[in-house]
């Protein structure tokens, strides 16, 4: 019996929607990383991206447990000495609220060429609304 490998150009991608209200972060981030690789579908293959597309509804509105709301933070640096930025969640939610669940999905991804490809299939919008009503997307059963 042979292996059967999938090659890219078989790879069917579908389009699921989810909303993010009431949800806590860390475990919807978990859900949304495992179908962007394609983890969720029996022709996984590891070195090729063969996962979906996902929409992230409502994004302002995600949960997060324990004191993370005033104590986790977003670390980014200017390139110049002494340009250390901290940002926490608060700041976060108030400026760039969809910038939450892109940085914990992110994280949960492969480094590398691969790992930036399937985040590009990521669609993270803050409010209820979104512009891709045309792919017809499926909500994904968490």
């Amino acid at each position: 019996m042979k292996t059967y490998h999938l090659k890219a150009a078989d790879v069917k991608r579908d389009w699921y929607i989810v909303d993010a209200d009431g949800q806590i972060l860390g475990r919807l981030a978990t859900r949304i990383a495992s179908v962007l690789r394609g983890k969720h579908k029996p022709t996984f293959s590891p070195h090729l991206d063969a996962g979906d597309f996902i929409i992230v509804v409502n994004a302002e509105k995600v949960k997060l447990t324990g004191h993370k709301e005033t104590q986790k933070y977003y670390f980014r640096h200017t390139e110049y000495p002494g340009g250390d930025r901290y940002t926490t969640v608060a700041e976060m939610r108030q400026k760039h609220p969809e910038r939450i669940i892109y940085h914990a999905v992110k994280g949960m991804l492969p480094r590398g060429p691969l790992g930036r490809q399937q985040l590009t299939k990521l669609k993270v919008y803050a409010g209820a609304e979104h512009p891709h009503q045309a792919q017809k997307p499926v909500p994904l059963p968490l």
